[in-house]
């Protein structure tokens, strides 16, 4: 049964980028709907690590491989090129240093895929420069003093990190859940409220 209407829009996008029958790591991989459609649809060999008990026991309940872990204690469990796809979806603001994940991620898969909510789209500029307090909606659902987000970073932000550590952007886009669809292709950092990147060390031919 194709389930994507109700998969969240960047899942959604990010599964393109994963190959039928490959190795996935979904780090924070919450209670595991991603993982469970990327098996059923895809038929990949999947392992989701996640924190929170309620999202292991949903995990479980799916019949996933779900291992019990603070990804900010790194992967050291696993070997260099341990899986073809390391997922972090929503999670990588969340990090406290959000640099070495990605460099653990791109050590561990031949690939990785990573979302995030983009600080720098027009609304969260808007509501930063009128009000003078920092943002709370539907992207970013949470007030300064109690949010999992730790490093907010946008479009170019995260470009300048990947030039600066020689990440290849094998493919990048930015989607919306409601608005500016017409307009986030002509400028992805103003118009995109969520990113996607796909990314590895080396172009790959």
């Amino acid at each position: 049964m194709n389930n994507n209407h109700t998969m969240r829009l960047d899942l959604s996008e990010a599964q393109n980028w994963i190959a039928p029958g490959s190795r996935v790591l979904d780090l924070g991989c919450g209670d595991g709907t991603f993982l469970k459609h990327l098996q059923d649809t895809k038929q990949v060999l999947g392992y989701g690590l996640e924190i929170g008990v309620e999202q292991i026991n949903a995990c479980i309940e799916k019949g996933l491989n779900v291992i019990e872990h603070d990804l900010d204690l790194g992967l050291g469990n696993f070997a260099n090129n341990s899986f073809d796809t390391v997922v972090m979806a929503q999670a990588l603001q969340t990090m406290h240093f959000p640099h070495v994940v990605l460099d653990e991620m791109l050590r561990v898969g031949k690939e990785c895929i990573v979302t995030f909510p983009n600080f720098g789209h027009w609304k969260a500029r808007l509501h930063l420069a009128v009000s003078g307090r920092m943002p709370v909606s539907d992207l970013l659902p949470y007030e300064w003093y109690d949010t999992p987000n730790i490093h907010f970073c946008t479009v170019r932000d995260f470009e300048s990190l990947c030039a600066e550590k020689h990440i290849t952007v094998l493919h990048r886009e930015v989607v919306n859940e409601k608005s500016s669809k017409y307009f986030k292709d002509l400028a992805p950092n103003l118009f995109g409220e969520t990113a996607l990147y796909h990314l590895c060390r080396a172009v790959q031919k």
